[in-house]
């Protein structure tokens, strides 16, 4: 997939108005400036950056409404994949997004282009230090998705949704975790890879 088609997807698919398109070409910009000095992304993919990374993060929005309120938090969130793209189309001043990273280089660009674009993001540093009570919890390279769970345990005090970026061992991760009887979960194809998965997990 080139980077038009990415656009045309992100613009017809998932409601991506030009405006959005201009930010993310500023943030595109701004991640490749950025890992020239910092490995931030790998090398290999910065020539597929609107594929491999932006419309990979930005597909999660098929999975939850932005227009009633809510609090969204990005584990892990390194470059801003998945949770500085859907923050910068989430317009809605009543959808909260929490970025949690703790690598003190990857903030501060996180820090910068939120500064450059003026989005209204919390970044925060510690995944389990931070207070994150959120209604939707997204994660893309974080950690094991039973790492994810405790986490979703022991920090969410309410209902809540799990939306997780998978390669093509999902099915087999998710087998070989013990979901409390409170949480259920259903896989998604990704519209960027045959291979990978999204996993969808409610806690009620």
């Amino acid at each position: 997939m080139n980077e038009e088609e990415a656009k045309q997807i992100l613009k017809k698919d998932l409601n991506f108005s030009e405006n959005n398109i201009k930010n993310l070409e500023i943030f595109r910009i701004m991640l490749i400036e950025y890992n020239a000095k910092y490995n931030l992304i790998s090398k290999s993919t910065e020539n597929s950056i609107w594929s491999r990374h932006i419309l990979d993060s930005a597909q999660l929005l098929k999975y939850f409404n932005v227009s009633s309120g809510g609090i969204l938090a990005d584990l892990g969130s390194g470059a801003g994949f998945p949770g500085l793209v859907l923050a910068i189309f989430i317009k809605n001043p009543q959808f909260h997004v929490k970025l949690i990273e703790k690598s003190p280089v990857k903030r501060e660009f996180l820090n910068n282009v939120v500064a450059k674009l003026n989005i209204d993001v919390e970044i925060l540093v510690n995944v389990y230090e931070a207070k994150i009570n959120a209604d939707i919890i997204v994660a893309r390279a974080f950690k094991k998705l039973d790492q994810i769970i405790n986490i979703s345990r022991e920090k969410m005090k309410k209902p809540h949704k799990i939306i997780i970026l998978k390669g093509k061992n999902a099915q087999f991760e998710i087998n070989n975790v013990s979901l409390p009887s409170n949480y259920s979960y259903k896989l998604e194809n990704s519209i960027t890879s045959v291979d990978s998965k999204i996993i969808i997990i409610e806690a009620r």
